[in-house]
């Protein structure tokens, strides 16, 4: 039986989930339905990173990925880890160097190549957005009680493995 129903709409905007009826298949209605999650959980980070910080979730992501190397990465390292364009990067790098939180120096073997560093500025700063962000998750995932919270990430992971077999077997 079909236990894919969506939750009654009453006054939620529409999203892509509701676009779809009980005659469509239940893999398109599972994917639409957890693409509407993550689109409504993103939507909610990105406004309050916004409302509370005055950032964007790039410049939260790139901050995330330099206090993870204390040593800093090239940009190329960057784009490769957040998966975007290297003209992504240089364009927050380069507001944040003008805002003081990260740092650029040179690679003495490689004058083309620079190392970005958050600043302790830089630091302080994420580290407290990265508090914010870890309780507002806590926040929208605390209705699920243990056991939903457990299923749900190890049918993820089992979707995860399943996913990422199928995508690199393709030729």
């Amino acid at each position: 039986m079909n236990d894919l129903q969506p939750p009654p709409v009453s006054s939620l905007a529409p999203d892509l989930e509701t676009r779809t009826g009980p005659e469509d298949h239940d893999d398109l209605r599972l994917w639409l339905r957890l693409l509407t999650c993550c689109n409504l959980i993103e939507g909610d980070i990105r406004g309050r990173l916004r409302a509370e910080y005055a950032t964007t979730l790039p410049r939260f992501d790139l901050m995330a990925q330099l206090l993870r190397a204390p040593n800093g990465m090239k940009m190329s390292e960057l784009s490769r880890h957040m998966m975007v364009t290297n003209g992504n990067i240089t364009g927050i790098t380069d507001q944040l160097e003008k805002e003081g939180l990260v740092e650029r120096n040179k690679v003495l073997t490689d004058r083309r190549s620079s190392i970005i560093k958050l600043t302790p500025k830089g630091k302080r700063n994420f580290k407290k957005m990265a508090s914010s962000h870890e309780q507002w998750i806590q926040s929208l995932f605390g209705g699920l009680s243990d056991k939903s919270r457990k299923a749900l990430f190890d049918a993820l992971g089992e979707l995860k493995l399943i996913a990422q077999n199928r995508v690199s077997t393709r030729p």
